[in-house]
């Protein structure tokens, strides 16, 4: 069983104010539920891009990476599930963590980046039109082609981070931080 989350309970599981989270679905265009509504699966979207904001990632860069991948997946023919949320729905999947697109993370099944890319690729029922498949695939390998040097300068700023967060932690372990005492949150 899946389980599901109020965007309040999202807010608190990614430590950001639930006006944050707000702002977020109102840029990434993504669906609004009432109450307890929000899979899995967007709550680790949404924790993604917390995380990315943490290491300093600009929200521009991943609002054009995500125009990218949306537009890749509906190119790929993704979206046949017929899921509002079919371009999350892969979020927490954790196998072949290096054939994932970054933010939607759909499993494209060949490595990110890639030398070879099968023109045509399409996840939905087969197209009788050979015609439209080739464009298809072109029009993919082209949005990859855009997508591809963006993510690598990604990754190359969350390595570059990666020391000094390492080190930020060890000094945060020194000054042996402790949780708030409940009656201290209430107040």
């Amino acid at each position: 069983m899946r389980a599901v989350h109020s965007l309040s309970d999202m807010a608190k599981r990614v430590n950001r104010p639930v006006e944050c989270l707000s702002g977020l679905q109102q840029r990434f265009k993504l669906p609004v539920y009432e109450g307890a509504g929000y899979s899995d699966a967007y709550l680790l979207f949404l924790r993604t891009l917390v995380l990315l904001g943490r290491f300093g990632i600009a929200e521009e860069r991943l609002l054009q990476i995500w125009h990218l991948e949306k537009t890749l997946l509906v190119l790929l023919h993704v979206d046949t599930a017929g899921s509002p949320t079919w371009f999350l729905d892969s979020c927490g999947l954790i196998t072949h963590r290096e054939q994932r697109l970054l933010l939607s993370n759909f499993d494209l099944g060949v490595t990110v980046p890639s030398r070879s890319f099968q023109m045509g690729l399409n996840f939905a029922q087969e197209s009788s039109d050979p015609i439209s498949r080739t464009d298809m695939g072109e029009d993919a390998l082209r949005v990859l082609n855009d997508y591809i040097p963006l993510v690598s300068g990604i990754r190359a700023d969350l390595v570059a981070e990666l020391p000094i967060l390492k080190e930020a932690i060890q000094w945060a372990g020194r000054l042996k931080l402790s949780p708030p005492a409940p009656e201290q949150i209430n107040s």
